[in-house]
């Protein structure tokens, strides 16, 4: 007799289904996906300090108060700036598609600018003889052609065996070397390097570890003893240190000084930046899409600046009142904002971030021309990619 209770029931017919494919994800939507909220809050809040340092500038010689907060400002934002700037700068290897964004997006925008910066004071101030000097950036343009130099040296900074000592040194140098001269701000350049190849050994770690609650505690009192120091220095320091655009002996100093105020600024700098990064929000806020815009909103405010300047905006009495200093505080921070918004970037991107595609020949193999993004203007702002998100904290 046979036995059957081990015998496997039939399994049950299955019925053959369409495979549904994967939901399409555009190149756009993946770059917008692939940013990271820290950064852009980064990046939008050192454009509004930058902003409003140009908009206390003339208020410094009636008020200790806005000179101190001025110096406050000037210690960190820049270097946090540009601090950001080489931390994406880091996977820059020299590739075509990326020098033609760095031609495109940065070099290009410097001579766009720089001629229409020249051109605005010829109008603005009624002065046509103006001239214009590729090799002398005016005004706030010293920033782009720094950039292109840090960017396109970035692949040494990566096989020297120290690249901070020997970044630190050369700002050292630097200072104490007025037969530097002024060609292309090679001052700034080399003086604010420190900063660009300190980003550029960072890793989003780093970031983590300044998110830290702890982190964001100590920073309160560091931020108080900075404005203590601050204040004090306002009739002690010259302000002219914290533009790093001069030797030592250009300002009056032994040569000696030059490299202290190097060495310290940098620390101060550092340490400021390090307190004003912690206290960035790692989530999206209402201001986040606005980092996205921020060399928009750098390159434009310098127009607004130079015109309250030129046109004595500064005259009326009211504004070195303490109202009158913080309505110019909320102006300047309501028009960098402005300068950074989708509608703006859209009028202004033929000038921050033309198109050039015209000017590369077509991608060979191994490669796309641009990076894979179809266009070869793509902001450089954002090279060296913002993949990983930083945890919130």
């Amino acid at each position: 007799m046979l036995h059957v209770r081990n015998q496997r029931a039939p399994l049950p017919e299955v019925r053959a289904t369409k495979a549904v494919p994967p939901p399409t994800v555009t190149d756009g939507q993946a770059r917008v996906n692939a940013r990271d909220p820290f950064f852009d809050n980064a990046k939008y809040l050192a454009i509004v300090l930058v902003a409003i340092g140009h908009a206390w500038t003339p208020l410094r010689d009636d008020s200790r108060t806005a000179a101190a907060l001025y110096n406050f400002v000037y210690a960190f934002h820049m270097p946090a700036f540009i601090l950001v700037a080489g931390y994406f700068s880091r996977n820059f290897t020299g590739r075509p598609d990326q020098l033609k964004r760095l031609v495109s997006g940065v070099l290009v925008p410097y001579l766009i600018f720089g001629v229409a910066y020249v051109l605005f004071k010829r109008w603005g101030t009624d002065d046509p003889d103006h001239p214009f000097a590729l090799l002398d950036p005016y005004y706030l343009t010293w920033f782009l052609i720094a950039l292109f130099v840090w960017r396109i040296t970035a692949p040494l900074w990566h096989i020297v065996r120290w690249p901070m000592p020997i970044a630190l040194t050369v700002a050292a140098l630097a200072s104490f070397a007025p037969s530097l001269g002024n060609d292309l701000n090679i001052q700034r350049v080399l003086q604010f390097l420190p900063f660009f190849v300190l980003g550029m050994r960072l890793r989003p770690e780093h970031f983590e570890l300044v998110r830290r609650r702890e982190v964001r505690l100590l920073a309160l009192p560091v931020f108080l003893c900075a404005l203590v120091t601050a204040y004090w220095s306002v009739p002690r320091m010259d302000s002219a240190w914290f533009y790093r655009s001069a030797a030592a002996q250009d300002l009056g100093f032994e040569w000696w000084a030059g490299v202290v105020m190097s060495l310290a600024l940098f620390g101060c700098g550092l340490l400021l930046t390090v307190c004003f990064l912690s206290w960035v929000p790692a989530r999206h806020r209402w201001f986040t899409a606005l980092g996205a815009g921020t060399i928009y909103g750098y390159l434009l405010h310098g127009f607004v600046a130079k015109a309250s300047r030129w046109w004595e905006w500064y005259d009326v009495a009211w504004v070195h009142t303490p109202a009158g200093r913080i309505g110019v505080t909320l102006i300047g921070a309501a028009v960098v904002t402005l300068l950074c918004t989708a509608p703006v970037r859209r009028v202004f991107r033929f000038m921050v971030e033309p198109r050039m595609d015209w000017a590369f020949r077509a991608a060979g193999r191994g490669g796309s021309a641009d990076g894979g993004s179809g266009r070869a203007g793509r902001s450089s702002n954002d090279a060296g990619g913002n993949r990983r998100p930083i945890k919130a904290g």
